[in-house]
Formats: C-alpha cells, structure tokens, sequence
C-alpha cells in the first residue's frame, strides 16, 4: 500500500542553505498528463539555490513566480510508483528520469516522491545507476539544447533572435569555460563526440579529470589568461557566463560565436567589429531529447562525473559544498 506521507525538503522562507527545512509532507496525486515516481536519486542545480535565495540575481521581469514554502529541486532518478489515466508510454515499475517542469520552478524533486509530467521523463539508462541519472537531465540537456539541437521554439528571455547552435566536427575548435562543471563536463564531451578539437578552461586540480574527458588542451584560469593565450577558435561554450564573459569575445575567429550559459553584458558594437555572434538560450525540461542523451550515457559515450553525494535529509550540506565551488561534474542527494 503506498504511504500517505513523505519526507521532502521544502523552503518557507529565502537564505542560505539553513531554511532547507527537513518536512513530512502528503505525497503528491499524478495529475491528468503525470505519473508518481518513486525517487531515488535528485540532481542538484544553481537553479536549486537561485531559488533558495530568492532568485535575487534574476531580472525581475524575467523571474518566474512561486508561493512559499515550496520543494526545490528538477533533476530526479526514480521508478514510476502510479501513471494517470490519460498516459502512455509509462508502466508502473519503469526506472526513469527527468527534468521536471524547467524553465519554472515548481519541480518539487526534493523529496521520496514527485508527480512528474510524462512528457518531462525517459526511461533511465539500463548502464547507469540512478545517481549518475540524476546528475544528467538539466546540465546535460543544456550542453545539448546549447550545442547540439535547441529543439523547440519558445522564445528565450535574454535574446530576440532564436538560439541556433554551431555545427561541430572535424574541423572544429571548441574552448568551453567551466569544464569541470555540470554543464561544461558534458559540453566537452559532446564537443568530442561530434570531433571537435576542445580546449578546456578551469582550475588546475581538474586538469587529469578533463584530460580524461578528452580535452585536447588544457588552460588553467589561475595561472594564466585564456583570451592572452588562445584564438582562432569557431566556438567557445562558457559554463560560467556573466560579467567577464566578454574577454572571450578575443579568442574567437571571424565569423566564432560565444554561447554563455549564463547571460553577461556584450558591447554590439564590439561584436560587430570583431564579426562574431553571442547567442544563449534557457533549457528546457525535454523528454524526448532525454532519452536520446540517455542512449550516450548507456553506450558510455557520455559519463556522468559525481562531485559527491547526501542524503536527502542532508541538502543543507550539499548546499554548502556547492557553495565553496570548485565543483567537478554533479552534487546528487540520494533518496531512502
């Protein structure tokens, strides 16, 4: 007989990783379009604290609206427990895993159950385990949605013009910012798997992480300036966005593009001069792209790096360590 409650992380008000409150809550009913999953594994994602702090670094006419208190959370690995009527595709005992209901954020992934839209879920790779899942659906779907195929025509709220990615192959030379990261691990990997030539920027602790990765140059960012060492590149993919962003702007050829992953502040009329594009987009949650990445991560053409793991219970720690940085592929919190 399935419990009438569970144990969820839930926000009655913003801060640091303290108001992450440990709650027993009703389990959700799958709504017409939803199926329950039994979690086992939640992502966690900048997203996750932009939401704990109240989206304080979000432009207010693009924040998205939500009551308190509310379960944080997108990324889930789990096993579908009940399907509604009206859905197909989707057994109860199925092993899943999805972005749920991203770009907003009423995910509600923090917790042992979640209704989950159907259309959000792929079945999880049968090669991976449901931590290595978890970490996957948001920061792989966005080196996807970036790099690969945008796949749907919503309108991104940084930019007018449609984001198109670059085509990637031989010929190709890649510089992602941020490697070591959730977004930028898999972005080198992708680049890779198409034949691009990468080079990959972070701290010089990830060096032998991302050599293994593949990267074919290595650039430590504390030791030395990318843009007063590389040019020429067709693509630079930077996981890290914001303010100084532009300074890679200089390493691009005529004709490049720079696609931050999280929006800074460009000059068009240094652009323009250089003959360059900056393009960006907001991922969004894709079931069917999912089980198309998923087929990767089960042949092993694309792994899932674990930063490290907690339990549900403790999502205030894995706040904290995502707070310190220097993280090297994903933070999952496990669920009992």
């Amino acid at each position: 007989m399935q419990a009438r409650t569970m144990k969820a992380i839930r926000l009655h008000e913003h801060g640091g990783p303290e108001v992450l409150g440990y709650e027993e809550v009703a389990v959700p009913e799958p709504a017409p379009g939803e199926v329950l999953v039994r979690v086992h594994a939640v992502g966690v994602n900048p997203p996750d604290w932009y939401l704990r702090d109240g989206l304080s670094n979000i432009p207010p006419e693009v924040r998205p609206k939500f009551d308190l208190p509310v379960v944080p959370g997108t990324d889930v690995s789990g096993v579908v427990e009940a399907v509604a009527a009206d859905v197909q595709g989707f057994s109860v005992g199925d092993e899943v895993f999805g972005l749920l209901r991203f770009p907003g954020f009423d995910g509600q992934a923090y917790a042992q159950y979640v209704a989950a839209p159907a259309s959000d879920l792929a079945r999880k790779p049968a090669g991976i385990d449901h931590v290595h899942a978890a970490g996957a659906p948001m920061s792989l779907l966005t080196a996807w949605q970036f790099l690969i195929e945008l796949g749907h025509e919503h309108p991104s709220p940084f930019q007018e013009a449609r984001h198109r990615p670059v085509a990637l192959g031989a010929g190709t030379t890649v510089l992602v910012n941020g490697a070591a990261g959730g977004v930028g691990h898999f972005a080198l990997q992708l680049a890779k798997w198409k034949g691009a030539h990468v080079i990959a920027v972070a701290s010089g602790a990830h060096e032998a992480f991302l050599r293994e990765l593949g990267a074919d140059e290595f650039i430590d960012y504390t030791e030395s300036r990318p843009e007063e060492l590389v040019n020429g590149v067709d693509l630079v993919l930077d996981a890290v966005g914001g303010r100084e962003s532009s300074r890679f702007l200089r390493t691009l050829k005529r004709g490049g593009a720079l696609f931050p992953v999280f929006f800074g502040e460009y000059d068009e009329e240094e652009t323009a001069k250089l003959g360059v594009t900056v393009s960006g987009t907001q991922v969004r949650s894709h079931g069917p792209q999912l089980a198309e990445v998923g087929r990767l991560l089960d042949a092993g053409t694309v792994r899932v790096a674990i930063d490290s793991t907690f339990p549900l219970a403790g999502a205030r720690a894995a706040h904290e360590r995502a707070s310190r940085g220097h993280i090297q592929g994903k933070i999952v919190l496990t669920v009992a």
